[in-house]
């Protein structure tokens, strides 16, 4: 090449390469000096001559303009903050625990030792990192006379974390504590946006102090740019890239971002498409990680329309069929039940789901959201909220739903539901596992949970991973479901790598669905699933919903060898009648009946944590069916009677109907509306025979000249019909399938 050549060369490169801002590190944090050379083309120009007062006003202004809410108005958002959540006490407390666990430069990496000599155990680890209480710190700040030294523990705290990292002197664990994990990270980003945006009125809080966040800032996005390359289920990755979105978009002067941002949002649409079922439940089948992924999308979806960035109509028709899905699954009091790992309210029986339906209506504006609704949305999001979002709090619209019973097929869950009256009964069986990451997944498959009267008959427990019992509590003992012998459902619990508490079953119960159908009569659901194999044991489950009265749960058990069966019910129970009969009385004389059509043999009840449960066993069977009611009323004289000569179920006579059977043990329930007929091989009244070559299960319903027959069994059974007048026919009925039948 010769030297012409060579110029030529070199003045190309220069002006292809000679504007063009550094690549931001992800190993260190950038001195703030240094910050305007990696700012993109246009705004060096803009900024080429800025001292460091420059460039942080340069920044308070993108941050007024591009961020949730005006930084300027938020002397006028916080009593109205404090008004309406009235935590302030709560925010002392967070803020005056965390500083006396901690020096402002402390240490990233165990172990160490709090402030008290004690050790810092994992648990702890997870939240230093996570950063939430410096958010307390922050609002103690300005509710407690706004000294200063809570301004400069924040800027101290996270310095100690940048030499952390400069000293490779952090936690590094990628599945449990590591300090710059995605979750962690994300979690710790999204709060000091929220801190950060807080003190950009604060003149303690200087121009070097802001740029040094902004600095962090950038180490944190790139960091989290460069490890999520690839898709990883779970909402680790999803917090961490909603965090990498949200400082893309607010920090989009500096060159690279427009990558952090493609990059972001194309991890979110691969959850979006990967880890919300087509049926609208997040994978993990969780109330409490449903909500929570619902903030994950919600901060990107209300930065970008904020920042007038195009979203794919595609994430927001997924946001909202989110929302959708907390009011098909919500209980009539608008509260919703608790499914697998919830961990807000350690044995709570019920889940709030206002704050997330607020903010739904908040993005949407469906008064069918609006139904379950409050002035509040969570005190955090609160601050994600546009200064228009939060005027809209005084005056919500309330549409109330009107869905009635329907399945979650993907997900595995079935609503039997009477309507949306505050006192309607509603049931929510539980059938599915998901096959990629069951992790947050309890032994309760084919486990049942139900309302009535404004209380959860039936509960299920909130867990805490850091407590003692989480194992325990993830388990079948404290669930609604069958079990053999000493099994319970899951087997080979391990804990993480991390030490935080969390677990899970390395071996569940794999459901199959037999039958979903519902009818003006009645709501049938069967279903099986393999968790006894192991013993030698065959197990299907049916429930049928009695419309709008009753449910009946019947569990089949089949064995070539003996075994106790067993059913578990929670809940604080009185034995009437030996083991056939568990009563339950609420503080306002509403309650529950549990009878055993067919005798068991013992009831036993146990408790812990102040929750109890009664199991009702069935010694030394072979093969063994329970049927039994679960009967809700209100008042005395509603109950079961259990001294009646002839038992009563609500209208329905027990065994006292006009067909005439035949089985090795068959039990009618009748009443106008029709005929329940369990274990029958033959039925007979005088206008129809049916016979069954193997026992059946059906509801039939007469009219004047038509009987329906409905199969309410786990299997295909074979009818063999034959009518007053002669006429014959055999007819195949699949589990749920109906047979209309003209007699004349």
């Amino acid at each position: 090449m010769g030297p012409k050549t060579l110029l030529i060369t070199l003045f190309y490169l220069l002006l292809l390469y000679g504007g063009k801002a550094q690549s931001i590190p992800s190993t260190e944090v950038l001195p703030i000096e240094d910050l305007t050379n990696y700012l993109n083309k246009e705004v060096q120009e803009e900024l080429k001559d800025a001292d460091r007062s420059e460039l942080a006003k340069y920044f308070r202004e993108q941050f007024s303009e591009r961020f949730f809410y005006d930084y300027k108005t938020f002397n006028d958002r916080l009593p109205h903050y404090n008004r309406v959540f009235a935590n302030q006490e709560n925010h002392k407390k967070g803020a005056l625990d965390h500083m006396g666990k901690y020096n402002d430069s402390t240490q990233w990496v165990m172990p160490f030792n709090y402030l008290n000599g004690e050790p810092v155990n994992a648990y702890a680890m997870r939240h230093l990192a996570r950063q939430h209480k410096m958010v307390d710190i922050a609002l103690h700040y300005f509710n407690s006379g706004r000294d200063p030294k809570y301004i400069r523990y924040f800027v101290n705290q996270m310095r100690s974390l940048n030499a952390a990292l400069q000293a490779g002197q952090y936690e590094t664990i990628e599945d449990g504590n590591g300090v710059y994990e995605a979750f962690r990270s994300g979690y710790r980003i999204l709060n000091w946006l929220w801190i950060h945006n807080m003190f950009l009125n604060e003149a303690e809080y200087s121009d070097q102090d802001q740029l040094v966040t902004i600095a962090t800032l950038l180490q944190h996005g790139q960091h989290l740019y460069e490890r999520n390359g690839q898709f990883s289920p779970g909402n680790h990755q999803t917090r961490g890239v909603s965090a990498l979105a949200m400082l893309a978009i607010l920090l989009r002067d500096f060159e690279g971002t427009d990558l952090w941002l493609e990059r972001a949002m194309q991890r979110l649409g691969e959850h979006l498409d990967r880890e919300i079922n087509d049926d609208g439940f997040q994978f993990e089948r969780s109330v409490h990680y449903h909500m929570s992924d619902i903030n994950n999308y919600f901060y990107v979806y209300q930065l970008a329309k904020i920042n007038s960035i195009e979203v794919d109509p595609a994430w927001e028709e997924k946001l909202r069929g989110l929302f959708t899905t907390l009011v098909k699954i919500a209980y009539p009091d608008r509260s919703a039940p608790v499914l697998q790992d919830d961990t807000e309210i350690p044995w709570g029986e019920k889940n709030d789901i206002s704050e997330s339906m607020t903010l739904g209506y908040l993005l949407f504006e469906d008064p069918e959201f609006g139904y379950f609704a409050t002035n509040k949305v969570d005190n955090r999001v609160y601050w994600f909220l546009s200064n228009d979002q939060v005027k809209m709090l005084e005056d919500i619209k309330k549409k109330k739903p009107t869905y009635g019973s329907l399945a979650f097929e993907e997900t595995g869950y079935y609503i039997m539901r009477e309507g949306w009256g505050e006192d309607d009964k509603m049931m929510i069986i539980t059938a599915g596992l998901d096959d990629k990451k069951p992790d947050h997944q309890h032994g309760d498959m084919l486990g049942v949970q139900a309302i009535a009267n404004g209380h959860a008959i039936l509960p299920n427990y909130q867990v805490r991973y850091s407590l003692d019992d989480f194992e325990f509590f993830k388990n079948s003992l404290v669930k609604n479901v069958a079990l053999v012998n000493d099994e319970l459902q899951g087997k080979q619990y391990t804990s993480n790598k991390g030490g935080s508490g969390f677990g899970k079953f390395l071996e569940l119960p794999n459901p199959t669905v037999i039958a979903w159908e519902t009818t003006n009569d009645f709501d049938f659901f069967a279903g099986s699933h393999d968790g006894f194999e192991n013993v030698g044991v065959d197990y299907t489950r049916q429930v049928i919903y009695v419309k709008d009265d009753f449910w009946i749960v019947k569990d089949d058990f089949s064995s070539d060898g003996s075994h106790d069966y067993k059913q578990v019910w929670q809940g604080h129970y009185s034995h009437e009648e030996g083991p056939n009969l568990l009563r339950a009385t609420m503080p306002d004389a509403c309650g529950h009946d549990i009878f055993q059509l067919y005798d068991a043999d013992e009831a036993e009840s146990d408790g812990t944590r102040g929750k109890h449960w009664s199991v009702v066993t069935k010694k030394a069977q072979k093969d063994f069916s329970f049927i039994t009611i679960i009967y809700p009323y209100c008042g005395y004289s509603n109950r079961l009677d259990e001294n009646a000569d002839e038992m009563m179920i609500g209208n329905w006579k027990v065994s006292q109907s006009q067909w005439m059977l035949d089985g090795s043990n068959p039990i009618s329930m009748s009443s106008d509306d029709g005929v329940y007929l369990f274990n029958v091989s033959e039925a007979r009244n005088e206008k129809l025979t049916l016979m069954s070559p193997e026992e059946a299960d059906l509801f039939i319903k007469t009219g004047d000249d038509q009987f329906v027959i409905y199969s309410l069994d786990k299997n295909e059974r074979t009818i063999e019909i034959q009518t007053i007048r002669g006429k014959k026919m055999t007819k195949t009925l699949k589990p749920g399938e109906v047979l209309r039948l003209d007699i004349n």
